[in-house]
């Protein structure tokens, strides 16, 4: 299956945050919109990405201040980006190559999604179930 589909799927939601919110504000947004990752966005374009790790690498490095400090003093600044004609395959080795779980999509230079890595297991799992049944059928004759 190809990122566009799985986009095509879920939608193209992104809950994106400018870098000067301040941290504290950022966790309400995780919370509110019950995501593990926000993109931030500067002049409409990706600049990083807050993820729950960068939360807590956060206040274990810095404590509470922390929480008054910009977004921009803690996201991950090498943004990592999936394309619309990736299949799951490679976002899975890429996911897991680089310990992330998140992945925002471009599509001719614009912000066109994100896929997490749930996105990628609800994927396989139905990919597994559509061969299963296939099998069943096949067998059934």
């Amino acid at each position: 299956m190809l990122v566009a589909e799985i986009l095509k799927n879920k939608g193209d939601a992104v809950f994106a945050i400018g870098p000067d919110l301040p941290l504290t504000d950022a966790c309400h947004e995780l919370d509110r919109w019950r995501v593990g990752a926000l993109v931030v966005c500067e002049h409409d374009k990706v600049v990083g990405v807050l993820s729950e790790r960068d939360v807590v690498r956060a206040v274990a490095r810095d404590g509470q201040p922390a929480l008054g400090r910009p977004v921009s003093d803690y996201m991950t600044r090498n943004v990592i980006f999936a394309a619309p004609g990736e299949t799951v395959a490679v976002l899975m080795g890429r996911m897991t190559d680089r310990r992330i779980r998140h992945l925002p999509v471009l599509r001719d230079g614009r912000l066109a999604g994100v896929i997490s890595i749930g996105d990628v297991v609800k994927c396989q799992i139905a990919e597994a179930a559509r061969e299963a049944e296939s099998l069943r059928t096949y067998i059934a004759g």
